[in-house]
C-alpha cells in the first residue's frame, strides 16, 4: 500500500479520533475511492494501530524485561541495552517520518509538545518511562527517540550482587552504611547504574522512616513502605508554572523526612540540599554526574558557584553534609559495577577531596587508605 494513501487514512483516522480497528480502516479506505481485499485491509490496519497505538514498532523492545535503554538513532537504526552494551536490533520503521510521528505522538501522551518550534522533548511517560526526542534540523537526518525503561520492582542488593554491579558481601557494607545513617552521593556517567543502585539502596531504610524523594522525572522505584514523591513540571507555553528541584527540595524539608533524596544534583538545587543535611537531616542521598568518585567535590563546586556559593562556604558545607561517594562505571564489556568508595574529608588549604576507602576487587571490596576513616562510622563492622 502506497505512503500517500497511508498517509490519507492517517489524517482521516486522527481528524476523527477513532481507533484504527479494520472496520473503520476499510471505512477510510473506501472514502479514497480504494476497494481493497481483507488481507490488504488488516495490514494496513495493523500498520496504522502500530503506529497509533502504544510505541509502535518498538514495544516490543519495552516489553523485554532485560531492557533499560531503548535507542532510535535512524529508522533503520534501533538499538537497546540488556545491560550488557549497546545492541543493534531487527526493528526498523518505514521511513524518517515514522520516526517523527511516533516521536510526536508519545511526546503527546506525555503532555508536552514537540514540533519544528519546539524540536526537543525530556518527559515522562504514563507508565514512567523515560522519553528524550529530537527532530531534525537539529538532529540530522532523522527524529532522534530515547527511551529510558523503569521497572516497577527495584533490584535487592543480592540480585547486584548476582549481576555483578557488587562485590561478593558488598551487600554487608552498604546495609550497614545505611544503618548508620551516613549522608553519600551515588556518582557515574549515564547508564552506569545510578537510579538502580539508589532505588535498591533506599529499599534497605527502615519501615517506620519516611523517605521523601524529589526528582527531575520520577525514576526511583524502592521497596519501601513509607515514600512521598515529588517532581519537578515545566513551564507552560505562556511561561508560567515552572517547578524546579530546588523549589522541591524546600518543600520536601517541610514534609518531615526522615531521609532526603535528591535523584540527581545537577543545578542550584545542590545549596538547599547541602544546607538541609547540615541540620539534622541525617542519611539524605542522591546521584551526581562524575567520571570518578575523585571528581565529585569539583562538580558540586562547580554547580554551587552557579547557585551563588562562594568556594569557600561551599567546602564548608560539603565537608559537614556528605561523608560518602559511592562510583559506578561501566567496564568494557558494558557490566555495570561499584568501582569505589570514597570518604570525604579537607585538605591542608580547608578544601574537600576525597579519599579512595574500598575499590572493586573479583572476591569483594579491596581496602584502601579512607578504611580507617570509614570503618568507625559503620555500625555492625567487625
Amino acid at each position: 500500500m502506497s505512503a500517500v494513501l497511508l498517509d490519507a487514512v492517517r489524517r482521516r483516522l486522527a481528524e476523527s479520533g477513532a481507533e484504527p480497528t479494520p472496520a473503520r480502516v476499510a471505512a477510510a479506505l473506501r472514502a479514497q475511492g480504494r476497494l481493497l481485499g481483507d488481507e490488504e485491509v488488516l495490514g494496513a490496519a495493523a500498520e496504522l494501530r502500530s503506529e497509533l497505538v502504544g510505541a509502535g514498532p518498538l514495544e516490543p523492545l519495552l516489553a523485554d524485561s532485560e531492557v533499560t535503554d531503548v535507542l532510535v538513532a535512524a529508522p533503520d537504526r534501533v538499538w537497546v541495552d540488556r545491560g550488557g552494551g549497546l545492541e543493534l536490533t531487527g526493528v526498523t520503521f518505514a521511513d524518517a517520518g515514522a520516526v517523527r510521528r511516533l516521536a510526536q505522538r508519545l511526546a503527546a501522551v506525555a503532555g508536552r509538545r514537540l514540533d519544528d518550534a519546539r524540536p526537543w522533548v525530556d518527559a515522562r511517560m504514563p507508565d514512567g518511562t523515560r522519553l528524550h526526542a529530537v527532530l531534525p534540523p537539529v538532529s540530522v537526518g532523522s527524529a532522534c527517540l530515547s527511551l529510558r525503561v523503569v521497572r516497577p520492582r527495584a533490584f535487592t542488593l543480592e540480585e547486584l550482587v548476582a549481576a555483578g554491579t557488587l562485590p561478593p558481601g558488598g551487600q554487608r557494607l552498604l546495609r550497614d552504611m545505611i544503618e548508620a545513617r551516613l549522608s553519600f552521593l551515588v556518582s557515574g556517567g549515564t547508564g552506569t547504574g545510578k537510579t538502580t543502585l539508589l532505588s535498591a539502596l533506599l529499599g534497605l531504610v527502615g519501615p517506620g522512616e519516611r523517605i521523601v524523594l524529589a526528582e527531575d522525572s520520577a525514576e526511583l522505584r524502592p521497596d519501601h513502605p513509607h515514600v512521598v514523591r515529588l517532581e519537578t513540571r515545566p513551564a507552560n507555553q505562556e511561561g508560567a508554572g515552572l517547578v524546579t528541584l530546588a523549589d522541591l527540595v524546600r518543600q520536601a524539608l517541610r514534609m518531615r523526612p526522615d531521609r532526603l533524596v535528591v535523584g540527581e544534583v545537577r543545578g542550584a538545587e545542590v545549596a538547599d540540599l547541602l544546607a538541609a543535611l547540615n541540620t539534622g537531616h541525617e542519611g539524605g542521598c542522591g546521584t551526581v554526574h562524575a567520571n570518578a568518585a575523585a571528581h565529585v567535590p569539583a562538580r558540586l563546586e562547580a554547580l554551587g558557584t552557579a547557585a551563588g556559593l562562594d568556594r569557600g562556604a561551599l567546602h564548608s558545607q560539603l565537608a559537614a553534609a556528605l561523608t560518602l561517594v559511592l562510583h559506578l562505571v561501566r567496564d568494557r564489556e558494558g557490566r555495570r559495577r561499584v568501582a569505589e568508595v570514597h570518604v570525604l574529608e579537607r585538605d591542608a588549604a580547608g578544601l574537600v577531596v576525597t579519599v579512595p576507602a574500598l575499590r572493586w576487587g573479583a572476591r569483594g571490596f579491596v581496602r584502601e587508605q579512607g578504611w580507617e576513616r570509614l570503618r568507625p562510622l559503620l555500625r555492625g563492622v567487625r
